[in-house]
């Protein structure tokens, strides 16, 4: 296998890994998901850390968080024992994993936070108790409208 990368995945990596920046994901997850796209072969850690000069734990770490939202699949490859990979190909797939892994769970925090709140409220006697109240009645709503695009981000793509 090739170990430098060559000007064409050099592009599509920088793709993903402005992608990855925008997601607030380490470089790393960019970078490997970048490889496994252009790589007409599944590629295990090795090959993964050789052709991105990047440690083994960052590539772990990497793997762990593509696997988690399903941006990465776990092919066998006859004869050889080690994990290899392959990106997923269908944007809908890693559109509704990266929700689900990493949106959701914001999402469902905040509302038992914002539960929190307004019992918190009930028990305030200031002076500004009406604009807080008002601040809370706004953020109750964004919660409730980002929890009805949740389904919406899902399921936005048709497949490939």
């Amino acid at each position: 296998m090739q170990s430098a990368l060559s000007e064409l995945e050099k592009e599509v990596v920088d793709v993903f890994v402005r992608i990855a920046g925008a997601l607030s994901l380490p470089r790393s997850v960019g970078e490997l998901y970048g490889v496994l796209f252009i790589s007409p072969q599944p590629m295990c850690i090795d090959d993964l850390m050789r052709k991105l000069k990047i440690s083994k734990g960052s590539t772990s770490q990497g793997l762990k968080i593509l696997r988690s939202f399903g941006a990465v699949n776990s092919v066998y490859v006859a004869g050889d024992r080690r994990d290899f990979f392959t990106a997923e190909a269908e944007l809908r797939r890693i559109v509704s994993g990266f929700v689900n892994e990493q949106v959701r769970p914001h999402l469902d925090s905040g509302q038992a936070r914002i539960a929190r709140i307004t019992s918190l409220l009930e028990e305030d006697s200031s002076e500004n108790k009406e604009f807080i109240a008002e601040r809370i009645e706004r953020l109750q709503g964004w919660q409730k409208r980002a929890g009805a695009l949740l389904p919406f981000a899902s399921n936005f793509m048709k497949p490939d």
